[in-house]
């Protein structure tokens, strides 16, 4: 009998297939839908921080001007006239009726005030764990690196004397030293971390002079950025790993839980192939563990992490020197 299930921040998974926070958790039609397909949990759809400060401030205009990117903040304005902190209380307490999966609630955040006390209302309304998805961008010139990594802390330092659930942070690698970040992180107390958020990714329209988006879906290819990562820290880091990003099929969850990862989490491929995507992705799962007599995910979790193999050059390689050293 093969085992699927996996321990992520303390939460017996049933299998280690995330929803990802997404336009397609942010109903409780599509969670049901979700859990039906097979999913192991779900994180709902994020709240952004402007979003709580509106409901502190009654506007976004009132709510300080700490955010950085004027198109998202018409965007957040807009979306709050529909979506109240309080609706998203009520998404909560609706999911965790509908489904027994757990559900892991979302704030995208970029600061520390008076915001976080709502997180203590999120865990109120049944929230199994807290994602903190941290999207700071560091492109201000005015800040040193040391200031921009105070973010996280004081972030994440508040919200831990709200709130008793897990805490997750969904973090980026835009850091200059980031092995040795998210082993600070991990010290902090947190139960995960998430390999890696993705940033909205702009591109030029050479033709009529606008910015647009780019890749707005993830590629299988993208993959490499957070296994490396996930080899490489899995074994030394004080806290579950989680990844995310191009894992479109189960050979990229496979290769994840190798490399040492608690959980992968996927939201592109879902967009693409739908909710039944999931049950597919599961079954080669499944196949392969029976191909490698394999049992139960922890009888081969980490067996390709860094530790594991001391390959060194395979995961701290930056070069082509195999591949292209002859080339001239």
């Amino acid at each position: 009998m093969i085992d699927l299930s996996t321990q992520y921040m303390g939460l017996t998974l049933k299998n280690p297939i995330i929803v990802g926070s997404s336009g397609l958790t942010a109903s409780v039609e599509n969670v049901i839908e979700i859990e039906k397909n097979g999913a192991g949990a779900v994180v709902l759809k994020s709240l952004f921080e402007e979003q709580i400060k509106n409901e502190i401030n009654k506007t976004t205009q009132s709510g300080g001007s700490s955010f950085a990117y004027p198109e998202a903040l018409a965007h957040i304005k807009n979306y709050t006239e529909l979506h109240s902190f309080e609706s998203y209380l009520d998404l909560i307490v609706k999911c965790k009726k509908a489904v027994k999966i757990p559900v892991i609630a979302s704030i995208n955040c970029i600061t520390a005030s008076e915001w976080i006390v709502y997180a203590r209302k999120i865990e109120e309304a049944g929230a199994d764990a807290l994602e903190l998805n941290i999207f700071l961008l560091p492109s201000d010139l005015n800040h040193s690196s040391e200031e921009n990594e105070k973010v996280y802390f004081d972030i994440i330092n508040d919200i831990k004397k709200q709130v008793k659930i897990p805490i997750a942070v969904k973090t980026s690698f835009y850091f200059s030293g980031l092995a040795k970040m998210m082993l600070k992180l991990s010290w902090t107390g947190i139960s995960s971390l998430v390999f890696f958020n993705r940033f909205f990714s702009p591109d030029i329209d050479i033709d009529n002079f606008l910015i647009t988006s780019a890749n707005v879906y993830s590629h299988p290819e993208e993959i490499s950025t957070s296994l490396r990562w996930v080899a490489v820290l899995s074994d030394k880091l004080y806290c579950d790993v989680a990844a995310s990003t191009g894992i479109h099929d189960g050979k990229a969850v496979i290769k994840q839980l190798l490399a040492g990862a608690k959980a992968t989490q996927i939201v592109s491929v879902l967009y693409l192939k739908g909710f039944e995507h999931i049950p597919v992705m599961l079954k080669d799962v499944e196949a392969w563990m029976q191909k490698h007599d394999f049992k139960s995910i922890e009888a081969f979790r980490g067996k390709m992490s860094y530790k594991k193999t001391g390959n060194t050059p395979a995961f701290l390689r930056v070069q082509f020197m195999q591949y292209f050293g002859e080339i001239e």
